[in-house]
């Protein structure tokens, strides 16, 4: 058995309205060894939090029903220790800086480059584990 098996897999919740998109990047998380949840609104991501805690999220900023950075303050007062990824395509400096100021670890463009998400997430978990190993 190789060791990738042994370890704990990273669970992920992805959050975006549109549904082609997340479908194919939960595949290609899928693969990489992730659990991915999905979410298709601000609204459902909240309702998934409530029940599973995740490692980490990556949030659409637009979306139908809420902003994104309404559901990112929600996540962070819901569970603290989730990171959280802001991935749009809308998005301005005023909202990266407003996202990065509500605990966001990173803020990616649409169309992202996949090994740079897998990257982000890769980075944030690290830091995550190195974080909460000194208290332990």
């Amino acid at each position: 058995m190789s060791e990738k098996s042994d370890e704990k897999r990273v669970k992920l919740l992805l959050v975006d309205d549109e549904k082609p998109f997340v479908e194919v990047l939960k595949k290609r998380l899928i693969k990489r060894n992730i659990d991915v949840t999905t979410a298709f609104s601000g609204t459902e991501g909240i309702q998934v939090v409530r029940k599973v805690d995740f490692d980490i999220a990556v949030l659409d900023l637009k979306m139908g029903d809420m902003d994104g950075l309404e559901v990112l303050k929600t996540f962070k007062r819901m569970y603290s220790a989730m990171e959280v990824i802001i991935l749009t395509g809308h998005g301005t400096e005023e909202t990266v800086q407003d996202g990065i100021n509500l605990g966001a670890v990173a803020y990616l463009s649409k169309p992202c480059d996949f090994e740079e998400l897998i990257a982000t997430i890769n980075n944030a978990i690290s830091n995550k584990e190195k974080y909460s190993s000194q208290f332990e």
